[in-house]
C-alpha cells in the first residue's frame, strides 16, 4: 500500500494509491453508497461501466441496518454487493454534527437516538473501528467530532483536541483488529481527519498534531457545512502546506464540479458528495454546458440527448423529451437514467483532470471549466 505522484502543476497533482482491493487513480471522486447502494436503483455493474473507482458506505447507517454483524458473515462489504474495486466506511463522525439534536457527546465516545427508531446507539473510536472492521472497508476514516461552522473559537478548539485522542484511540485499536486471524481484511487502512471549522489557527495545530501518527492518509473534515466557497477555499489555502505532501488528501463531503475543479487546484486528491446523485434524482443535471433542470417545459419536446457532449449510455440512448416525461410520469426509470448520467459526468470529469494535470494544462483547463460547468445551461 504506497501513494506515488505522478506529475504535478502548481500544487494540482496526479498519483496513484495502491490498496489491497486495487490502485486509485488521483485526483478521484468516490461515489455514495450510504447504505452500500447508491440511491436510484444502481448496481455495482453500472458503477464498473460509468468509471467508478471508489464506492463510499457510511458505519452509522449500515450499524443501524442491516447491522455490521450481518454484514461480517457475508463475509463482508465487498462480498456483500458484490464490489471488487476500493470501498471507504465514513466513521460515524458526520452523524456526530448531523444528528446534534439527537447526540450526547462525552470523552468515552457519543450517544446517539437512532434516526430509524429512537433506539440508543453508542458510538466511540473503539466501537467505530470495531464496526468498519466488520464491514471489512479497504479504508477506515477515524471517528471525529464535526463542529459547526458558527461554533466559538473555544468550543471548536477543545472539540479538536478530543478529536486528536479519540485518533490515538482510533490506531490502537485498528492495529489490534488487523491483527486478529477472524478479522475480514487485515490490510484496512485508517486515515485521520483534520477539523478546526473556519479557524486557521486550529485547523494547522491540528494537522501538525495528527500528521505525527503518519497515517496512509488525512481529510480536511467540517468543511462544506454552511460555510461560503471563499471561506472554504481560504482555509484550504491556509491549511494544506501543512499536510503531508506524500500521503492522500481527502476533502470529506465536497462537492459541486466548480469546487473539485478549485480544490484539485490547491492539493486535494480524494472528495465525495451526494449531490450529483442526490441531484439526479430530482431531475437536475450537470452538463458540459451548465447546469439543467431537465424539470423545464422547454425539454418537452426537445430530441437531443441530456449532454451533447457526452458519451454515458443515457446520452447514447435516450431524449430529454422521453427522460424529462419519466419524471412527469413518476417513472423509476428517469430516476435511474439521471443518476447514471450524474455520476457519470463526474467520474469522467475527474479523468479530464488527470489527462489535464498530465498534460501540462491544468491552468488552462481548469479556467475554461469553472466557466462553463458555473453557469446554467441553454
Amino acid at each position: 500500500m504506497s501513494f506515488t505522484i505522478h506529475k504535478t502543476e502548481g500544487n494540482a497533482r496526479t498519483g496513484t494509491f495502491k490498496t489491497v482491493h486495487g490502485d486509485i487513480q488521483t485526483p478521484v471522486f468516490m461515489n455514495v453508497g450510504t447504505s452500500a447502494a447508491i440511491k436510484g436503483g444502481i448496481s455495482t455493474g453500472d458503477l464498473k461501466h460509468i468509471g467508478c473507482q471508489v464506492e463510499l458506505s457510511n458505519t452509522y447507517h449500515l450499524h443501524v441496518r442491516p447491522g455490521e454483524d450481518v454484514v461480517y458473515k457475508m463475509g463482508g462489504i465487498h462480498k456483500f454487493f458484490n464490489w471488487d474495486k476500493p470501498v471507504l466506511t465514513d466513521s460515524g463522525g458526520f452523524q456526530v454534527f448531523s444528528l446534534a439534536s439527537l447526540r450526547n457527546i462525552k470523552e468515552e465516545g457519543v450517544t446517539f437516538q437512532s434516526h430509524m427508531d429512537g433506539a440508543k446507539i453508542f458510538m466511540s473510536p473503539e466501537v467505530s473501528m470495531q464496526i468498519q472492521s466488520k464491514l471489512a472497508s479497504t479504508i477506515a476514516m477515524a471517528f471525529d467530532e464535526c463542529p459547526s461552522s458558527v461554533a466559538t473559537h473555544k468550543y471548536i478548539s477543545q472539540s479538536v483536541d478530543r478529536t486528536t485522542r479519540w485518533l490515538y484511540r482510533c490506531k490502537e485499536e485498528m492495529d489490534r483488529l488487523n491483527s486478529l486471524p477472524e478479522t475480514i481484511n487485515k490490510n484496512q487502512m485508517l486515515f485521520g481527519i483534520g477539523q478546526g471549522g473556519i479557524y486557521e489557527d486550529i485547523r494547522i495545530r491540528h494537522i501538525k498534531e495528527i500528521a505525527q501518527l503518519d497515517l496512509p492518509g488525512y481529510a480536511v473534515g467540517g468543511l462544506a457545512v454552511g460555510e461560503s466557497a471563499e471561506e472554504m477555499y481560504h482555509i484550504l489555502d491556509a491549511v494544506l502546506p501543512y499536510y503531508p505532501t506524500e500521503k492522500p488528501r481527502y476533502l470529506m463531503g465536497v462537492g459541486t464540479p466548480v469546487n473539485i475543479l478549485e480544490a484539485v487546484d490547491r492539493g486535494i486528491d480524494f472528495f465525495d458528495c451526494v449531490m450529483p446523485s442526490r441531484n439526479a434524482r430530482h431531475g437536475n443535471l450537470f452538463t458540459s454546458e451548465g447546469l439543467m433542470n431537465l424539470n423545464n417545459q422547454k425539454y418537452m419536446l426537445d430530441p437531443r440527448p441530456i449532454d451533447e457532449n457526452c458519451d454515458c449510455p443515457v446520452c447514447k440512448t435516450y431524449t430529454r423529451a422521453y427522460i424529462r416525461h419519466l419524471f412527469k410520469a413518476r417513472e423509476l426509470l428517469g430516476m435511474r437514467l439521471c443518476v447514471i448520467h450524474n455520476l457519470y459526468f463526474y467520474n469522467k470529469l475527474m479523468e479530464k483532470i488527470r489527462n489535464a494535470i498530465s498534460e501540462g494544462n491544468w491552468k488552462t483547463f481548469k479556467e475554461e471549466q469553472v466557466y462553463l460547468l458555473g453557469k446554467r445551461a441553454e
